[in-house]
């Protein structure tokens, strides 16, 4: 468990599903646009037995170490509820050493520094226990919200990649941003550098 003020990462738990799938219907306008899914209408595919799935295989790759997934909670009043997801996938070892990371979050919270600190918690924690040198973030260009997360954070824009996803109906081009370890490891790590940003802006 990763924690940060409100701000709790922890893993997935088959108990999440009737609230994981809430959040994904009740967010359909918010994030449909931006992700790829299975074949199948919203309902179905973020529908509670659906979450059975995405558990299994979030569990897989964890247990694999081909990613770091994450619940992202928010505690407030006492209780801690489900508000996101954010993933660390598609992570290769070796001389590479390096993963993408992926995540949305509930709008009813949005705006609020939720997502940038669980970002920050995470790729503080893939630095340091789980070993990465790198992580790498892929975004529509017409995601503002999105990029406004990894820019706050100071990730470096790299890489314009031409069509590069299949995406609600179409090959969507996306920015590449990346940041590696030394780039924070100064800083004291990535959530340092967020307080900071976080102070001055009050």
């Amino acid at each position: 468990m990763l924690v940060d003020g409100p701000v709790v990462l922890r893993p997935y738990r088959r108990s999440d599903a009737a609230a994981w799938s809430e959040i994904r219907r009740a967010n359909r306008v918010w994030l449909a646009p931006w992700e790829s899914h299975l074949p199948g209408t919203w309902d179905e595919v973020n529908s509670p037995a659906a979450f059975r799935y995405v558990h299994a295989d979030q569990r897989r790759s964890a247990r694999t170490g081909d990613g770091m997934p994450f619940a992202v909670c928010l505690r407030e009043d006492g209780q801690e509820r489900l508000v996101g997801h954010l993933n660390i996938g598609s992570i290769v070892r070796r001389a590479f050493c390096s993963g993408y990371v992926g995540y949305w979050v509930d709008s009813r919270v949005a705006g609020r520094g939720v997502i940038p600190t669980a970002v920050a918690l995470a790729v503080d924690h893939a630095f340091g226990p789980g070993g990465l040198h790198r992580v790498e973030v892929n975004i529509r260009p017409e995601n503002r919200p999105s990029r406004r997360v990894v820019e706050k954070l100071g990730f470096r824009e790299e890489a314009y990649h031409v069509r590069y996803m299949h995406i609600d109906g179409a090959w969507r081009d996306h920015i590449g941003y990346a940041m590696t370890n030394e780039e924070v490891a100064a800083e004291g790590g990535l959530l340092a550098r967020w307080h900071r940003v976080r102070d001055r802006r009050g």
